[in-house]
């Protein structure tokens, strides 16, 4: 492993959903590692997480909101208790999620190739923001600084889909279906940038033993490339889903075995914060 100074300070931990089964053959749990990159173990040993996906924080900093495969939500305290629970939502089938503007929880939902708006308490099932079949299939979202959102519309596991990145306007208007023209993108994450720019993690040709992996960054204006991230040396950025931006500056990113980092002002590749055999990474967190 490539010798990184701790992430953010030594209290701080890594949060990271690793998906199961045929899915990736992973802990189907959401696992939790020191600073320093050591497995800690099962952040939560709910019977309710399986085969998890997308993972955010929650407002007000106290609660760790969880897509989970069986089609629900759950919200975590700090030490791992399930506090709530959305219930079973039909057809969810959920993805990516992170909180929008107005405090609600916003949930990526793949069997429906839409995107659903939870309230914070998930004492209600949601509802469709877009339409459903919006994109052929979704690979992450973000919102931008005055509320516009970013969908990355992938190719879904049976080969389906398209690579590009829709935009739609604050109130959820289409702004344009194909933002990025870009032959090198195969979303598979997507997240706004601090300089409110698109980052997005790329494997192109998705699914391709010989697949180019990289985080692309773009202009939000216009879809143009800004910047490419890439791994450099020993160290191979393999599957790359889950984004996050940390305090220190650095831009991380989570795939098949570990979890790796970038400093994202000089677009430079630090390498490894955490490896680990069959973590099949899906999102992660940073939880000071």
């Amino acid at each position: 492993m490539v010798a990184l100074p701790e992430v953010q300070s030594s209290t701080t931990r890594i949060l990271v959903t690793s998906a199961s089964g045929a899915n990736g053959d992973g802990y189907g749990a959401l696992l939790c590692f020191t600073a320093d990159g050591a497995l800690d173990g099962p952040f939560s040993e709910d019977h309710r997480i399986t085969d998890p996906r997308g993972l955010s924080l929650g407002p007000s900093g106290e609660l760790i909101y969880v897509n989970s495969g069986d089609d629900r939500v759950l919200a975590l305290d700090r030490r791992g208790n399930v506090v709530r629970d959305s219930g079973q939502v039909t057809g969810l089938d959920p993805g990516g999620g992170t909180f929008g503007p107005d405090g609600r929880y916003y949930v990526g939902s793949r069997r429906r190739r839409t995107i659903l708006a939870m309230p914070a308490l998930l004492d209600q099932k949601g509802e469709d923001v877009l339409p459903e079949g919006v994109v052929p299939f979704p690979r992450g979202f973000g919102f931008g600084p005055e509320g516009q959102l970013y969908l990355a519309s992938g190719i879904g596991p049976s080969g389906e889909g398209e690579n590009t990145i829709a935009a739609f306007e604050d109130k959820f208007g289409l702004r344009t279906h194909r933002l990025v023209s870009d032959p090198e993108l195969s979303p598979l994450d997507l997240a706004v940038a601090p300089n409110g720019n698109i980052v997005v993690s790329s494997e192109w040709p998705f699914g391709s033993a010989n697949a180019k992996t990289t985080v692309r960054e773009y202009d939000p204006s216009n879809g143009q490339l800004v910047r490419v991230f890439s791994a450099e040396g020993a160290v191979a950025l393999a599957k790359p889903r889950g984004l996050r931006f940390g305090q220190d500056g650095r831009l991380y990113c989570v795939g098949e075995g570990q979890v790796v980092a970038f400093d994202f002002s000089s677009g430079r590749f630090l390498g490894a914060v955490v490896e680990l055999p069959r973590l099949y990474g899906q999102a992660l967190l940073l939880l000071a």
